[in-house]
């Protein structure tokens, strides 16, 4: 329910998004203000109120967030700017980033209350599914800014087309919550990761051969198999993200797949930008060239969920 309510969420996102646009792409960046605000009116009067919690010892680790919030900034911009700036700036950066991330390990060993517990990046699974999270929306994320720069940019196609065009992605929507679970209690979660990351290979190996003046009906096969891409390894990510971890930090093991799910999309888009930067020009080449980004992060998705193809599903409860 979960990765189809997020499918349904990016559907409509698409065609939203190009409408705002056509009205003034400001829009695009002040509607979700509008939207956030009903939401929280909304969740205050509906959402049950619940006992507070009680309190433990320790507080909260402001200096885990803030340095490892600074050290995943830094990454991302070293890889955006690395085009743009002398390499000795590019060397800061990244050196800059790691120390932080080097300052937040540190930091996690001795407080109170770590935001992460090192000890649960002991679980294979979760490490895997954490990597799998990266790659699967880093590779996404990369391949949607391509396929809107080729159709808007080179074909010269509206945004609405443009939204319009990649909305069949959002076919998980219906597929997450249906065939999914069914084929998890059938083969096993690993296997379904497993195909997921196989269809998002082919998708992205499909377009490669991108032309100047290709047809809708070229692009559809890689944008219908990025759909059941997601649809099968998306939902199933979650699973994995919580396989081995006790019940008592499945919060946490939740919360660092979220954060592997954003720091994916940031790192995707930026990686692309970089080879998109290193062009002159926005040429069939160029986006070539940067389509070899979500492949091989596609490829490496598929090594890391190998080692779920050995485990079995786990024994259904009898009706």
């Amino acid at each position: 329910m979960y990765a189809g309510t997020a499918a349904g969420g990016f559907s409509l996102g698409m065609v939203a998004g190009g409408l705002l646009t056509a009205i003034d792409w400001r829009w695009v960046f002040f509607a979700p203000v509008v939207l956030a605000a009903v939401i929280l009116v909304a969740a205050i009067a509906l959402i049950p109120r619940e006992a507070a919690p009680i309190k433990t010892a320790g507080g909260f680790d402001l200096g885990g967030a803030l340095t490892l919030t600074g050290s995943m900034l830094l990454l991302v911009s070293t890889v955006v700017r690395a085009p743009d700036v002398a390499a000795g700036q590019t060397a800061v950066t990244l050196v800059a980033g790691l120390a932080l991330l080097g300052l937040f390990v540190l930091i996690e060993q001795r407080v109170a209350s770590p935001l992460i517990r090192l000890g649960i990046l002991r679980s294979g699974p979760l490490v895997r599914a954490n990597l799998g999270a990266v790659l699967l929306v880093g590779s996404f994320v990369g391949f949607q800014f391509i396929a809107v720069l080729y159709l808007q940019e080179l074909r010269n196609w509206s945004e609405l087309e443009t939204g319009l065009a990649l909305m069949v992605i959002g076919i998980d929507s219906v597929l997450a919550p249906t065939l999914t679970p069914w084929l998890v209690n059938r083969f096993g979660n690993g296997r379904i990761v497993f195909g997921g990351f196989t269809f998002a290979a082919v998708a992205y190996a499909l377009f490669l051969p991108l032309g100047a003046d290709w047809s809708y009906a070229a692009m559809l096969p890689t944008l219908i198999l990025l759909g059941l891409a997601f649809s099968l390894a998306y939902g199933p990510l979650t699973i994995a993200a919580t396989d081995g971890v006790v019940e008592e930090e499945h919060g946490l093991a939740s919360g660092v797949l979220t954060t592997s799910f954003q720091f994916g999309s940031a790192l995707g888009l930026a990686v692309v930008a970089a080879v998109l930067a290193a062009a002159d020009d926005l040429t069939v080449e160029g986006f070539r060239s940067a389509l070899l980004v979500p492949l091989v992060a596609a490829a490496l998705g598929l090594l890391a969920a190998l080692p779920g193809l050995t485990r079995r599903p786990a024994p259904q409860p009898a009706a």
